[in-house]
């Protein structure tokens, strides 16, 4: 049996030149990954990752598992091609080797295998049946793919994502693709007989009102078209967003072998960046474009702009990176450290020497074996600042205080405007601090401080606890009663100690030893961020107070009497915006001491 035909060239052409395009990018970008990723790879390819990582990409590249959590339509329509494409393909090869048995077939003779298969006398329903029933699942998919575009609300979607015109080709071909297949199948139906209930349905409608000689005509030209808008797919494949079809499966094992965005830009990155489908999952959780209406600087455009190499800082700068797109992206892509290393691209100095100072600076006081860094914020907070001091008191607790008389900044302000290598000096002189005061345990009333202590210092030896955690603790061991005064509060979770450090339940347990905790609309990992977050340069106090305005509104909806936070940032900026008192965690605390 000869498996060409003209119509297959097309094809054939879109799928070589999808390969090679292929091979080529993972290849360079694996050799340029670090040393240390390499070694990462190469140890952990014949581990258990290997295999756990095998069911991730069933789970997530076919099944899209975390798209169904986010929005179950959406969910189904992602499925539905990705799951329903990849089942056509195999049912497709099996039926392949049920007609002819285990011989070489060329690729194009199983794509195209109704084409190729009519001179064969011998007929399996059950296989018609199976491949049109998974060309109607995936053509379903399609649908709702048409649908969101034209009304994204009906998929429970404000907007969707605008695109280039690579990305447009691509998305054309992609959405003609398989009602092509249909309607080639089908006119072959029409003129060979043959056909499952989809197929063999519009074959028998076509054969019933179509001449023939039409049908003739028709036939052909039908599987160039399916051929051709095949080609056109492939084609562009490896130069749009459905790169990551198959960008994702690599993703989620170099994951698994513990590879991450490191703070400066690697090879590594383009795994991370060209896995993403551009959904537009990411677009509604952002507050900028909700509150202030800017739709250009969402991560699906950061993404997109850095990937085709034209990101500006005017969009790197633009984002809270309050993680609230992170937690709702669906590959998992670790978009705030991509942000955060595409700044130190564009504006890190390395050469600077205006922290030489720091080599003399001790404004510390007191001794003891905890030890407590208020922080930039903290200090600027006093009510706090004093509040703690009141519950170190009252726990009978001899502190070492770091900077209560003023000190130096943890480094993350600086990390996240892009500035590494003078915040790691920062960094080095505070880390240094700390052991020279032989402290185990430190203390923060800023999650800010938290993230980058447990993340970037390596403290060993030393625990780091947010002051909700370590008030908690306290209490637990009895060695700080409060008094529960049936007040009435709503918490406020910052994005730094939520979704940032995983901290939700040790501030409402808290709260909850008090008085009464009312949950606002969104909490926990879906918080609403304050608005004034340190790693965003471009809105101004304005634009900020609108975005606090619009979140402290939730607040004053839950009936509570005051608003509780653990953020001395937020503490502020919700405090601008909400008609109700603003208290930090340990003020509420301070108060109620027995």
């Amino acid at each position: 049996m000869n498996f060409f035909a003209p119509f297959c060239i097309p094809f054939m052409v879109g799928a070589a030149v999808m390969a090679v395009a292929l091979v080529l990018k993972y290849v360079l970008w694996i050799w340029h990954l670090p040393r240390a990723d390499r070694k990462l790879l190469v140890s952990g390819i014949f581990t258990v990752q290997s295999i756990k990582a095998v069911g991730e990409v069933i789970s997530e590249s076919l099944l899209h598992r975390r798209i169904f959590k986010v929005n179950p339509l959406l969910g189904y329509m992602h499925a539905s091609l990705a799951f329903g494409w990849f089942l056509l393909i195999t049912v497709g090869w099996i039926e392949t080797i049920a007609y002819l048995g285990f011989r070489y077939v060329p690729l194009q003779g199983h794509v195209f295998f109704k084409y190729f298969a009519t001179c064969i006398a011998e007929h399996k329903p059950v296989f018609d049946f199976l491949m049109d029933l998974l060309l109607l699942i995936v053509l379903s998919g399609v649908a709702l793919a048409w649908g969101k575009r034209l009304y994204s609300k009906a998929m429970g979607m404000r907007r969707t994502t605008k695109h280039v015109l690579g990305d447009r080709v691509a998305l054309s071909a992609l959405w003609f693709i398989f009602p092509a297949r249909l309607v080639a199948e089908s006119l072959t139906c029409a003129i060979y007989g043959g056909g499952g209930f989809l197929t063999g349905s519009i074959s028998s409608f076509l054969a019933e009102h179509v001449s023939g000689s039409l049908l003739a005509a028709l036939y052909e030209p039908s599987w160039w078209f399916y051929s051709s808008m095949l080609g056109i797919f492939f084609v562009a494949l490896p130069f749009s967003r459905y790169m990551h079809i198959f960008t994702e499966i690599p993703l989620i094992f170099l994951r698994r072998y513990q590879l991450r965005p490191r703070e400066k830009e690697s090879s590594y990155d383009n795994f991370e960046i060209q896995a993403c489908s551009r959904c537009g999952i990411c677009l509604d959780p952002c507050q900028l474009q909700s509150e202030l209406g800017i739709n250009d600087v969402q991560s699906v455009y950061f993404l997109r702009d850095r990937r085709y190499n034209r990101l500006k800082l005017a969009v790197a700068n633009n984002c809270l990176m309050c993680g609230r797109c992170e937690a709702k992206c669906p590959v998992g892509i670790n978009l705030n450290s991509l942000r955060q290393n595409s700044r130190d691209t564009m504006r890190n100095i390395p050469d600077e020497s205006r922290y030489g100072y720091l080599a003399s600076l001790d404004r510390s006081q007191g001794e003891g074996r905890v030890g407590y860094f208020a922080g930039c914020m903290t200090l600027l907070t006093p009510r706090t600042l004093s509040a703690m001091e009141r519950i170190f008191a009252a726990a009978g607790e001899d502190v070492w205080w770091a900077d209560r008389n003023g000190g130096v900044c943890c480094g993350r302000p600086l990390k996240l405007s892009g500035e590494t290598d003078s915040a790691k000096k920062m960094m080095r002189y505070n880390k240094e601090l700390f052991y020279k005061h032989n402290i185990t345990t430190l203390v923060t009333s800023c999650p800010i401080c938290l993230r980058v202590f447990r993340d970037e210092y390596a403290l060993r030896g030393i625990e780091v606890l947010h002051h909700s955690e370590y008030i908690l603790r306290l209490m637990r061991q009895g060695r700080l009663k409060v008094d529960a005064a049936g007040g009435r509060f709503t918490y406020h979770d910052p994005c730094e100690l939520g979704r940032g450090c995983g901290i939700y339940d040790q501030p409402r347990a808290v709260i909850e030893a008090v008085g009464e905790l009312l949950e606002p609309k969104h909490t926990r990992e879906d918080s609403l961020c304050c608005g004034a977050s340190l790693a965003n340069t471009v809105i101004n106090d304005a634009q900020q107070l609108r975005i606090a305005r619009s979140m402290s509104a939730e607040f004053e909806q839950t009936g509570a009497s005051t608003v509780v936070t653990s953020c001395p940032l937020c503490k502020k900026t919700v405090a601008r915006g909400s008609s109700l008192p603003v208290k930090d965690l340990s003020e509420v605390v301070a108060e109620h001491l027995a």
